[in-house]
């Protein structure tokens, strides 16, 4: 049989890394998006290396075009979507009296609005068990006010993973954020591959115990 197939949609160094190679280790087939050329060919060669079938291509996920046609691509040549991890979020140093409008707007698009037009790209090659999985953050929560729109973000994200889980539920594909309370550093509870088996964990529940928000404690 093939491969499970996993796109991570914002395949950076951290989380987004790790879930690849998590997910590449349990035998999925992994697909990778992001906008950097180089540390994007950077870590599909670490994959290949490892013996994991991997993919990617560089591209703006702000570009609506450009996404889903990367995503179908993927899902049209691999056969399948079996798990879609979306990672990306933006970070900006602005209070609420200095960030605009406009900037608050450019952020919620990467780090939100891109995730339904991920979903919908990958919607048409995912069948019945496939995953919808995302990085939260306590930041929803307790955002910081040197940096609100992350905050925004991430509560804006969990609120529509909320509408895609209870939207896709009937087709048999289930949607995720795994909200890691606490600060992202290596050699701690909230190192990214810790993250990352958590992420795997949640994606991997049964129907029944599934929960569309996932607290990550450490």
């Amino acid at each position: 049989m093939d491969n499970k197939v996993l796109v991570v949609v914002g395949a950076g160094p951290g989380v987004g890394a790790s879930v690849a190679r998590k997910f590449g280790r349990e035998g999925y087939d992994v697909a990778l998006i992001a906008r950097s050329p180089e540390p994007l060919e950077r870590l599909g060669s670490e994959l290949q290396g490892a013996g994991i079938t991997t993919g990617w291509t560089p591209v703006d996920i702000t570009d609506a075009e450009a996404l889903t046609s990367a995503i179908s691509r993927f899902g049209q040549h691999l056969g399948h979507i079996d798990a879609l991890h979306f990672n990306p979020s933006a970070f900006r140093q602005r209070d609420p009296l200095h960030l605009t409008a406009e900037e608050l707007l450019e952020d919620l698009h990467v780090g939100v609005g891109a995730l339904l037009t991920a979903v919908q790209a990958a919607k048409p090659s995912m069948p019945s068990g496939s995953r919808v999985t995302v990085t939260g953050s306590m930041a929803a929560d307790a955002p910081s006010p040197a940096a609100c729109s992350l905050g925004v973000q991430k509560a804006a994200l969990r609120n529509l993973v909320l509408s895609l889980d209870r939207t896709l539920a009937p087709e048999g594909i289930r949607a995720m954020s795994l909200t890691v309370n606490g600060t992202l550093a290596p050699d701690t509870p909230f190192a990214a591959d810790r993250v990352a088996d958590a992420i795997y964990a949640a994606a991997t529940t049964s129907d029944s115990d599934w929960r569309a928000e996932v607290p990550y404690n450490g």
